[in-house]
């Protein structure tokens, strides 16, 4: 498998490359510097030649538009590690750490705090596959692509709400989820979000609000102190850790189905 790395992980990286390992595959890992996809070669000639050597590609890009050339123009699966758009493999073992947690997510309230971004957009998706009720609370102007929320809403499977009011959206809440409010590629505007997104933090008091057993969740890296207290992530219901070791598991059983096993 040939691991196309626009932008560097730990997660992904390791999860996918131990994951295949554990298949009897091998992972090829290519950085940021060998391949320069767009730059040095396009993507679409890219495809062509790795999808010859390879049985499968997995790209972690930052122009969503990116990993739908390289699926375009392969002739092997393309698994997406994540894009701008969305992060489908996370929320793969995050639905993956709720059944474990919860015994299953149709009718779980999820309430997402934070940025609408990637994550909330594959969020969105899950949920007009699956049944449950999900929550996105953000501060005016960081909502997530209109399109993606009507896309949901109009599958008709399952509840879906936007707000700006962390409080009220926790209140009896199952999981509480939240990301870091600047990620990779928006570092400049770190400042500016830390100031429009008070409030948003996931802290002791917010986490009061939810279900008395609610599980907290992070897809990590987590900035702590910012969007979540160290107390939080730490508490006895936080999922975060055995969340992020579901990464393994649940592209393990996605590298298998696409791979026709």
């Amino acid at each position: 498998m040939a691991m196309i790395f626009a932008k560097p992980s730990m997660r992904t990286r390791v999860s996918f490359e131990t994951g295949f390992f554990l298949l009897g595959g091998h992972a090829i890992y290519l950085g940021p510097n060998d391949i320069q996809m767009g730059k040095r070669e396009e993507t679409r000639d890219i495809a062509r030649v790795l999808s010859r050597y390879n049985d499968l590609i997995m790209a972690r890009v930052f122009a969503h538009q990116d990993i739908l050339d390289l699926a375009k123009y392969s002739s092997v699966p393309v698994i997406n590690g994540l894009s701008d758009y969305n992060h489908p493999c996370q929320i793969m073992a995050d639905a993956l750490t709720i059944i474990e947690h919860l015994g299953g997510l149709e009718g779980v309230k999820v309430v997402y705090v934070g940025d609408g971004n990637n994550i909330v957009h594959s969020w969105l998706l899950l949920a007009a596959v699956v049944p449950f009720h999900f929550v996105c609370a953000c501060p005016k102007g960081f909502e997530p692509d209109c399109a993606t929320v009507e896309k949901a809403r109009n599958a008709g499977i399952s509840k879906i709400e936007i707000t700006n009011d962390p409080a009220e959206a926790v209140r009896g809440a199952n999981v509480v989820y939240t990301d870091v409010w600047a990620s990779m590629g928006q570092k400049d505007q770190a400042s500016y979000r830390m100031e429009r997104f008070k409030g948003f933090q996931v802290n002791e008091s917010l986490m009061a609000l939810a279900s008395p057993k609610a599980l907290f969740m992070h897809c990590l890296p987590a900035e702590r102190g910012v969007e979540v207290t160290d107390g939080v992530i730490e508490a006895p219901n936080s999922v975060v850790f055995p969340q992020a070791e579901n990464r393994v598991h649940a592209q393990n059983a996605i590298m298998l189905h696409a791979l026709g096993f």
